[in-house]
C-alpha cells in the first residue's frame, strides 16, 4: 500500500481522549500523511473536552466521529505506532510482535478520571508531542 507521507497509528486505552487527539491535530499539521488513532478497549464516545480543544486549536474538523478499536487495524500498515502508555505497546506487541521497531511510548497518563485542568494539561502535553513527532520524520 502506498501513501504520500508517513503512516502514524496513536493508540490509547478507549480512543476517547489521548489518541483521537493526537490524530486530529496530527492530521492539521501534516495532511499528507496517513493518520489513524484506535483503542484497546473501546466503551464510551469521544470525550467534549477533547472537542473543546481541538475548536481552540482550529483543529476540531479533523477529528473522528466515532471512537475505534485496536482490532480493526492491520498494524503491519503503519511506519509509527505512538502507543500512549506502556500497557498500549505491550498490546500492540501482542498482536504484531514484529512491530516492535516501530512502537513508540509516549508515557502519557490517562485524564478520563480527572478534571477539565488536567486534561487540558494532557491535551498540551500531547500536542508538544505532535510536534516534535512532526520534526523528527
Amino acid at each position: 500500500m502506498w501513501w504520500l507521507g508517513v503512516r502514524v497509528l496513536f493508540v490509547c486505552s478507549g480512543n476517547a481522549h489521548r489518541s483521537p487527539l493526537a490524530e486530529a491535530l496530527l492530521r492539521k499539521i501534516k495532511p499528507d500523511w496517513n493518520v489513524d488513532s484506535a483503542g484497546v478497549h473501546v466503551a464510551i464516545p469521544i470525550a467534549e473536552e477533547v472537542r473543546e480543544y481541538l475548536a481552540k486549536e482550529g483543529a476540531e474538523q479533523y477529528l473522528k466521529n466515532k471512537p475505534e478499536s485496536l482490532s480493526s487495524k492491520r498494524l503491519r500498515d503503519y511506519d509509527v505506532i505512538v502507543a500512549m502508555e506502556t500497557q498500549h505497546r505491550d498490546y500492540v506487541l501482542s498482536l504484531c510482535p514484529e512491530c516492535e521497531s516501530k512502537v513508540v511510548v509516549w508515557n502519557v497518563k490517562d485524564p478520563y478520571f480527572m478534571n477539565k485542568e488536567y486534561a487540558w494539561k494532557t491535551y498540551e502535553q500531547i500536542k508538544e508531542k505532535v510536534i516534535t513527532l512532526v520534526k523528527s520524520q
